[in-house]
């Protein structure tokens, strides 16, 4: 399979390309500085998301799934998550991508009936900005017209460094926790479920979580 990876050189994106690698997928990696991105066995394009002359598609090439690691806190920018998430599915239809896979926050997981965890007390400020930027993302893809197939993974609350256990759960809208209560998943296993759903392809059109 071949696979265009958007924020390739950051924490989750280079994870989610040594995973897609080591399975013997084409990765192109899409990324703002390439002179301090050395991958083996990854293709390289130089491409700003700020700049307004790079348009998306014309960075594909002949692959067909297109995955987003991207965040707004890099940038100092975090209006450009929405915006890009716009631009995707207004763009791809029009190149050999058939499907969009986007990492998202957990922000919007529900901990209870219409109580998202981005409104409980305990969410931390830091992380304010970006968990809306990403919710915001999310209305996007489930208003969008079906052009283009999407699917949203977003991990749990904490995802933190780690070496991969290869297991994981599958959730839906609500936050998935463990038995001492907690929603953690280490970004190796976060990157194993989202190559395994690329190839897989169980949750067309939909938001997912996953966690431990």
């Amino acid at each position: 399979m071949k696979l265009v990876v958007l924020g390739a050189s950051g924490w989750i994106g280079s994870h989610i390309v040594a995973e897609a690698s080591s399975r013997g997928h084409e990765v192109t990696a899409l990324v703002r500085n390439t002179e301090n991105y050395e991958v083996r066995n990854v293709t390289v394009k130089h491409f700003d998301l700020n700049n307004v002359n790079h348009d998306i598609a014309s960075f594909v090439a002949d692959e067909t799934v297109f995955v987003a690691a991207i965040g707004g806190r890099a940038l100092g920018n975090h209006d450009i998550v929405a915006h890009t998430a716009s631009t995707l599915l207004a763009r791809l239809p029009s190149t050999t991508i058939d499907r969009l896979v986007w990492v998202g926050g957990a922000g919007s997981l529900e901990v209870a009936p219409n109580v998202k965890l981005i409104d409980t007390p305990e969410f931390p400020a830091e992380y304010q900005d970006e968990a809306i930027a990403q919710s915001q993302a999310l209305d996007i893809f489930n208003t969008a017209q079906k052009t283009l197939d999407w699917t949203y993974i977003s991990p749990a609350a904490e995802i933190f460094p780690g070496d991969a256990k290869r297991e994981y759960r599958i959730g839906f809208d609500q936050l998935l926790t463990d038995a001492n209560g907690a929603s953690r998943i280490t970004v190796s296993d976060y990157a194993i479920a989202l190559v395994d759903e690329i190839e897989q392809a169980q949750y067309i059109n939909k938001r997912i979580g996953v966690a431990y």
